[in-house]
């Protein structure tokens, strides 16, 4: 499930593990030696396709991370919010991110820590600013808004014979206990609650409803962004990852909550999403 929107314990804070503070371009990111050292390791052996096209540069940072470890809340520091690099772990909302920052961060004219540092944060929070808790973008379906006005991917759920979703978006100010932030500051539950009418005053978003994915599969894109919509009140998105083409079959690469490692997934996408009976299709979001 993604970590942004379901239910964490407050021993969430305990994922600080040995943290450093950037003393350079963006002060409040935090990572470790490790960390860095995993990201040299990745700018060497994704050179040779540096100029390959976006699906191919993704697919190969990707597999760069299969069975990395799958481990949920690691963006929710004690105090304030930070940038929170972690490339050793993953949940699936933090692998999608860091693969596309990555991607964008070879594909630069200056491809080094401090770019990756800035394209991590564009993604992760709203108009690419980290202006604190409320500025990260928490829902899917913020985030997927938001980074297509950025211009960094499109939905094309619609154009796939996608249809509207409008359910009412609330869950986090609904479930307030559920989040060590919220529980206690109010007005940083109304700062939620202000965001939260902002996304229902779009009118909901487009997505695939399950019974069409097999019909589709042949004309869904390799590589990209694929969430699943659900069925829970509130809630828009429970998991994503990216789409992977093997062949005929479609499948796609995850953070994988249930094997606990990023893996490329061993059943096709829609037996995947038929066999979760919460999940109501998928969202499909091609990387620009």
């Amino acid at each position: 499930m993604s970590k942004r929107i379901i239910f964490f314990s407050m021993m969430a804070a305990a994922v600080a593990f040995s943290s450093v503070v950037n003393a350079g371009a963006l002060p409040k990111a935090v990572y470790t030696p490790e960390d860095r050292q995993i990201f040299d390791r990745y700018i060497a052996y994704i050179g040779p396709w540096q100029s390959a096209h976006t699906d191919s540069l993704l697919e190969k940072t990707a597999l760069f991370f299969l069975d990395t470890p799958y481990v949920s809340h690691t963006l929710e520091m004690p105090g304030e919010e930070k940038l929170v690099v972690n490339l050793r772990e993953f949940d699936c909302t933090t692998f999608v991110e860091s693969v596309i920052a990555l991607v964008r961060t070879a594909r630069s004219d200056n491809p080094d820590f401090d770019t990756f540092l800035n394209e991590l944060e564009c993604i992760r929070y709203r108009d690419g600013n980290l202006q604190g808790y409320a500025s990260r973008l928490h829902y899917t379906s913020d985030w997927l808004y938001d980074n297509g006005k950025k211009g960094l991917l499109k939905n094309s759920s619609a154009g796939l014979g996608g249809i509207r979703e409008e359910k009412t978006i609330d869950f986090m100010t609904t479930h307030r206990d559920a989040y060590r932030q919220l529980k206690d500051d109010d007005m940083l539950l109304r700062q939620m609650q202000v965001i939260e009418n902002k996304i229902n005053e779009r009118n909901g978003f487009y997505y695939l409803p399950k019974r069409s994915i097999a019909d589709k599969t042949s004309i869904i894109p390799h590589m990209a962004v694929v969430a699943f919509t659900t069925s829970i009140a509130g809630l828009d998105v429970t998991h994503m990852g990216f789409t992977f083409r093997k062949g005929d079959r479609l499948t796609f690469v995850h953070a994988s909550s249930t094997r606990k490692k990023v893996v490329v997934d061993q059943k096709n996408l829609n037996d995947y999403c038929a066999g979760q009976s919460s999940c109501t299709g998928i969202i499909v979001a091609v990387i620009n």
